[in-house]
């Protein structure tokens, strides 16, 4: 009763605060702060098991992420998109570290951390948030030049492997207690990324050859099949010492880009299964946190957090970009406010935690304050920044107006036409018009009737046709 009321509550406040540009994974962190022990007073403080929703969480947003990136949008922009996913994450953790280390030092500021530590605090926060820009960007059906859009969704689907890396690899040399091994830390980021790069990528040609081969009694069933392997997937990866993440977004970016059967079955059901566990992981993490606890630090946080979006960020994409031309520097200075951080950053803040690394607790509060700044102050101003920087253009057009679609085996595409007085001059009848060779006519719309046309039906200026064409490939064979 209690999670159906907090799920419940989360869903009607996200429709009120969308009205007003609040950011909707913002307000289901905000519903389960309210709920939590300084709220309501329902209490959770499991940090593993916080951890373990997450984990299955940002495995189903990353693959879902994956599966909405196509070859083509990313190719033009798959260099830049990979330099800030890893140069990118290594630069900001290695400024914000830096930085870090040098105000703890401050009599003002009540932390006194390593370098160690510093970095480590960084390393949690230096990669965007992949549920958060996947979440805004198609939410408000953003479109932006420069081909930003698909390098925003790819930096932040690709960059968590990254940051995880760093995060592990500084737990285990503060557990240690030695002197950190370049050499080691380089030969494990290396392994992380082979197995990630290599079962992902093999998981992903088999679910595809099983779901296109297996005959299976209900449509419904390929969704499951599909949503196990992903785990399956993430587990195999991980129990390698393979970087789980990486792995689930490359068999999801598969997926996206190979004929799969039942696809817009499988869409429909990761699209509802996403925002679930997009509610269930905020509500968690905001369960998780104690505000009054963020009050002590909350002065430092935002000294960390002011240097990130303002220094850290920007000065990490600037280098990264700057051998690609073709970025303006409004596109660079657009790329850098969307740095936002979301549940990532406090998922990965939970292994410290975990690893009962000294002053773990107040890391956690440090990158829970951070994270909500960078969703209120970013997160509400991504359209207009875009509108102000002049990098905004229309939302691309999706599917047609007839709410028709075609299973993918179907070698065709759909297109809708609406006629116009012009159009109709000489001849109002189907049968007279110049439809090109390979193109039916489905449907015809008239105001909100819908009409099954045939030769002889006399067409009208405003009437939407529905056209069905062979693509080019099968109609020039």
């Amino acid at each position: 009763m209690i999670g159906s009321i907090l799920i419940f509550s989360s869903i009607l406040i996200s429709k009120t605060g969308y009205r007003f540009g609040i950011p909707t994974l913002l307000l289901f962190l905000i519903v389960g702060m309210c709920f939590g022990s300084d709220g309501l007073g329902l209490q959770f403080n499991s940090a593993s098991d916080a951890q373990f929703i997450g984990m299955m969480a940002l495995s189903i947003i990353l693959f879902s992420g994956g599966m909405d990136t196509k070859y083509n949008e990313i190719k033009p922009i798959l260099t830049p998109g990979i330099v800030l996913s890893t140069a990118g994450v290594l630069l900001t953790t290695l400024l914000t570290g830096i930085f870090i280390f040098y105000i703890s030092d401050w009599n003002r500021t009540n932390i006194e951390l390593t370098l160690l530590s510093s970095l480590l605090l960084a390393a949690t926060m230096s990669s965007t948030d992949s549920a958060s820009v996947f979440n805004l960007l198609r939410s408000q059906r953003m479109n932006l030049k420069q081909n930003l859009r698909p390098m925003l969704e790819l930096e932040s689907g690709s960059n968590d492997p990254m940051a995880y890396m760093l995060t592990i690899v500084l737990i285990q040399v503060i557990s240690s207690g030695s002197n950190p091994d370049f050499l080691l830390i380089t030969k494990d980021l290396l392994v992380q990324f082979f197995f990630g790069g290599v079962i992902g990528y093999a998981m992903g040609r088999f679910s595809v050859w099983l779901i296109n081969r297996i005959n299976l009694s209900n449509s419904s069933l390929y969704s499951i099949l599909l949503l196990s392997l992903v785990f399956i997937t993430f587990t195999i990866t991980d129990q390698l010492k393979g970087n789980a993440y990486l792995a689930v977004y490359i068999m999801g970016v598969i997926l996206g880009n190979t004929r799969l059967a039942f696809r817009k079955e499988i869409n429909t059901f990761m699209s509802g299964l996403t925002w679930l566990f997009q509610i269930i992981m905020f509500l968690t993490l905001g369960l998780l946190v104690n505000p009054h606890e963020m009050l002590d630090i909350a002065a430092v946080a935002l000294l960390i957090g002011v240097f990130m979006i303002l220094v850290a960020r920007p000065l990490s994409v600037f280098l990264c970009l700057l051998p690609f031309r073709n970025i303006t520097n409004k596109g660079r200075l657009f790329v850098s406010w969307v740095g936002l951080r979301g549940a990532t950053p406090i998922i990965f803040a939970t292994y410290p935690v975990l690893a009962q690394i000294e002053g773990s607790q107040q890391l956690f509060n440090i990158v829970f304050f951070i994270t909500l700044l960078s969703l209120v102050i970013q997160g509400m101003t991504i359209t207009k920044a875009a509108k102000i920087l002049q990098l905004d253009l229309p939302a691309p057009k999706e599917g047609n107006e007839f709410g028709v679609e075609l299973p993918e085996e179907i070698d065709t595409r759909l297109n809708d036409l609406t006629l116009t007085a012009e159009m109709l001059e000489d001849k109002n009848r189907l049968a007279e018009m110049q439809i090109p060779k390979g193109t039916l006519v489905m449907l015809v719309k008239r105001g909100n009737e819908f009409l099954i046309p045939n030769g002889q039906m006399e067409l009208k200026p405003g009437d939407k046709l529905l056209l069905i064409s062979e693509n080019k490939n099968k109609s020039a064979d």
